[in-house]
Protein backbone atom coordinates (compact mmCIF):
# COMPACT_ATOMS: atom_id res chain seq x y z
CA UNK A 1 0.00 0.00 0.00
CA UNK A 2 3.05 2.69 0.66
CA UNK A 3 4.26 1.37 -2.64
CA UNK A 4 1.41 2.72 -4.74
CA UNK A 5 0.88 5.81 -2.17
CA UNK A 6 4.47 6.42 -3.12
CA UNK A 7 4.17 5.78 -6.91
CA UNK A 8 0.94 8.37 -7.03
CA UNK A 9 2.40 11.33 -5.28
CA UNK A 10 5.58 10.44 -7.62
CA UNK A 11 3.09 10.71 -10.42
CA UNK A 12 1.40 13.85 -8.78
CA UNK A 13 4.78 15.41 -7.92
CA UNK A 14 5.75 15.32 -11.74
CA UNK A 15 2.44 16.39 -13.41
CA UNK A 16 2.71 19.42 -11.02
CA UNK A 17 6.49 20.18 -12.33
CA UNK A 18 5.24 19.43 -16.18
CA UNK A 19 2.85 22.36 -15.07
CA UNK A 20 5.08 24.40 -13.55
CA UNK A 21 7.66 24.11 -16.84
CA UNK A 22 4.91 24.49 -18.94
CA UNK A 23 3.86 27.90 -17.48
CA UNK A 24 7.57 29.22 -17.62
CA UNK A 25 8.24 28.13 -21.05
CA UNK A 26 5.01 30.19 -21.89
CA UNK A 27 6.23 33.25 -19.73
CA UNK A 28 9.47 33.11 -22.12
CA UNK A 29 8.18 33.38 -25.49
CA UNK A 30 7.00 37.24 -24.92
CA UNK A 31 9.15 39.23 -26.81
CA UNK A 32 11.24 41.45 -24.17
CA UNK A 33 10.67 44.92 -25.04
CA UNK A 34 13.88 45.60 -27.26
CA UNK A 35 16.42 48.02 -26.80
CA UNK A 36 17.77 49.91 -29.36
CA UNK A 37 21.70 49.80 -29.60
CA UNK A 38 23.78 52.23 -31.13
CA UNK A 39 27.39 51.56 -32.72
CA UNK A 40 30.14 54.12 -33.58
CA UNK A 41 33.61 54.05 -34.64
CA UNK A 42 36.51 55.93 -33.15
CA UNK A 43 39.57 57.06 -34.39
CA UNK A 44 42.27 56.63 -31.79
CA UNK A 45 45.30 58.33 -31.38
CA UNK A 46 48.57 57.09 -29.13
CA UNK A 47 48.39 53.31 -29.90
CA UNK A 48 51.69 52.00 -29.87
CA UNK A 49 52.06 48.75 -28.56
CA UNK A 50 50.24 45.36 -28.40
CA UNK A 51 48.73 46.57 -25.06
CA UNK A 52 47.31 49.92 -25.89
CA UNK A 53 44.20 47.96 -27.54
CA UNK A 54 43.64 46.84 -24.10
CA UNK A 55 43.70 49.76 -22.25
CA UNK A 56 41.10 51.45 -24.78
CA UNK A 57 38.53 48.25 -24.31
CA UNK A 58 38.44 48.37 -20.69
CA UNK A 59 38.23 52.55 -20.58
CA UNK A 60 35.52 52.13 -23.34
CA UNK A 61 33.81 49.41 -21.63
CA UNK A 62 33.89 51.03 -18.28
CA UNK A 63 31.32 53.89 -19.29
CA UNK A 64 27.39 53.10 -18.33
CA UNK A 65 25.41 51.65 -21.04
CA UNK A 66 28.52 50.61 -22.85
CA UNK A 67 27.79 47.09 -23.74
CA UNK A 68 30.90 45.80 -26.39
CA UNK A 69 34.01 47.14 -27.98
CA UNK A 70 36.22 46.05 -30.11
CA UNK A 71 39.57 47.46 -31.06
CA UNK A 72 41.40 47.61 -34.11
CA UNK A 73 45.65 48.32 -33.30
CA UNK A 74 46.68 48.32 -37.19
CA UNK A 75 43.41 50.44 -38.04
CA UNK A 76 43.56 52.75 -34.23
CA UNK A 77 39.93 52.30 -34.01
CA UNK A 78 37.52 51.41 -31.92
CA UNK A 79 33.83 50.39 -32.25
CA UNK A 80 31.59 50.69 -29.65
CA UNK A 81 28.03 49.27 -28.86
CA UNK A 82 25.90 51.21 -26.54
CA UNK A 83 22.63 52.46 -25.46
CA UNK A 84 22.13 55.60 -26.07
CA UNK A 85 19.63 56.48 -23.27
CA UNK A 86 22.53 55.60 -21.31
CA UNK A 87 25.51 57.28 -23.03
CA UNK A 88 26.47 59.06 -26.00
CA UNK A 89 29.55 59.05 -28.36
CA UNK A 90 31.35 61.68 -26.40
CA UNK A 91 31.25 60.08 -23.04
CA UNK A 92 33.08 56.98 -24.71
CA UNK A 93 35.50 59.16 -26.62
CA UNK A 94 36.20 60.89 -23.39
CA UNK A 95 37.03 57.81 -21.37
CA UNK A 96 39.25 57.24 -24.13
CA UNK A 97 41.18 60.11 -23.89
CA UNK A 98 41.29 60.18 -20.06
CA UNK A 99 42.92 57.12 -19.88
CA UNK A 100 45.75 58.58 -22.24
CA UNK A 101 44.37 57.49 -25.98
CA UNK A 102 42.56 60.39 -27.70
CA UNK A 103 39.78 59.47 -29.42
CA UNK A 104 37.07 61.06 -32.19
CA UNK A 105 33.83 59.24 -33.31
CA UNK A 106 34.17 59.27 -36.89
CA UNK A 107 30.92 57.57 -37.94
CA UNK A 108 27.67 57.94 -35.96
Amino acid sequence: MKKKMLIGLAVLAMAGGGAALALDSTAQERPAAAVAQAQTTFAIQNMTCATCPITVKKAMEGVAGVSAVSVDFNAKTARATYDPRRTNAAAIAAASTNAGYPARAVNN
